[in-house]
């Protein structure tokens, strides 16, 4: 499998240097010709994982303990509960 060329989104150019983690262990990178800081590709959830931490945010547990569940920082369980309001079937009381 052929390894993905990651290139400055700013200038095009392939002269990049490793800078560091970002909060969610996403890769960071500069870029020699322009100083441009950027991280190269962002985690993606599945549509199922998404669905999951909204239906155990919505059994009680709290968006900070859905996202220590999941791995991932709780601001993306309450965006995804933001953006979809109560677009998950909520368990009955």
């Amino acid at each position: 499998m052929a390894k993905k060329e990651i290139v400055c989104p700013k200038c095009g150019s392939e002269a990049l240097h490793k800078k560091g983690f970002t909060t969610s262990k996403n890769q960071r990178f500069f870029c020699k010709c322009c100083q441009h800081k950027f991280t190269g590709e962002p985690k993606r959830y599945s549509e199922e994982t998404k669905q999951l931490a909204m239906k155990i945010y919505y059994s009680g547990v709290s968006g900070l303990g859905v996202g220590k569940i999941f791995d991932m920082h709780h601001t993306n369980v309450m965006r995804w509960i933001k953006k979809n309001g109560c677009g998950v079937d909520k368990p009955a009381d």
